[in-house]
C-alpha cells in the first residue's frame, strides 16, 4: 500500500535517541516504528533491538499477546546471554504486571507464574552479569518484594480450576 521510507546510516544514532525519548513519553509505538526502520538498514544493531523490545512490552497492557510474542522473538537476536536471560525476565516480569492490571479471574496465580519465571531468568542474568551492572540483582529484587507485598500473588492452589468463560 505504501513503500516505507529508508532510513540513512548517519540517521541511525539519532533515531535512536529519538526512540528512547519517544519510550519515555509513554509512546511506545512511535518509539517501535523508529526502532523498525533502524533496523532495516541494521538488522543487527543491539541497541535498536533492545529498544524495540522494550518499546513492545511497553505495549503489553493493551496489546499483551501480539506484543510479548513479538518481543520474544527479538530474544534470540540479542548477542550476549546476558541480554537474553535479562530481557526474558522484563518480558516476564511486565507479563506479570500486565495479568495483575487486568485483574481477570485467575490473574492473580498467572502473575504469580510469570514473576517467579522472571526471578528464575534474572537469576540466569545475574550469573553472566558484566562486572559492575547489578541490573538484573535489582529486577530481582523489585519483583520478590511485590511478590512478599501483595498477598494475592500466590501459586494455583492444586484444586484451583479456571473459571468457564461466558
Amino acid at each position: 500500500m505504501f513503500q516505507l521510507k529508508t532510513l540513512s546510516k548517519d540517521a541511525v544514532p539519532r533515531s535512536l535517541q529519538k526512540a528512547e525519548r519517544y519510550r519515555l513519553l509513554n509512546e511506545p509505538t512511535e518509539a517501535e516504528s523508529i526502532c523498525l526502520d533502524i533496523l532495516q538498514i541494521e538488522p543487527e544493531n543491539q541497541e535498536a533491538l533492545i529498544t524495540l523490545l522494550l518499546a513492545l512490552t511497553d505495549q503489553f497492557d493493551r496489546r499483551l499477546g501480539i506484543a510479548a510474542n513479538q518481543a520474544l522473538e527479538l530474544i534470540p537476536r540479542l548477542r550476549r546471554d546476558y541480554d537474553r536471560a535479562y530481557y526474558n525476565g522484563i518480558i516476564c516480569e511486565r507479563r506479570a504486571k500486565a495479568r495483575m492490571h487486568e485483574g481477570a479471574p485467575g490473574a492473580a496465580p498467572a502473575a504469580y507464574d510469570w514473576l517467579r519465571s522472571a526471578l528464575d531468568w534474572y537469576e540466569k542474568a545475574e550469573a553472566s552479569s558484566p562486572p559492575g551492572n547489578d541490573d538484573a540483582a535489582l529486577r530481582w529484587n523489585a519483583c520478590a518484594r511485590l511478590i512478599m507485598r501483595n498477598s494475592q500473588l500466590r501459586p494455583k492452589p492444586e484444586d484451583w480450576a479456571e473459571p468457564p468463560l461466558e
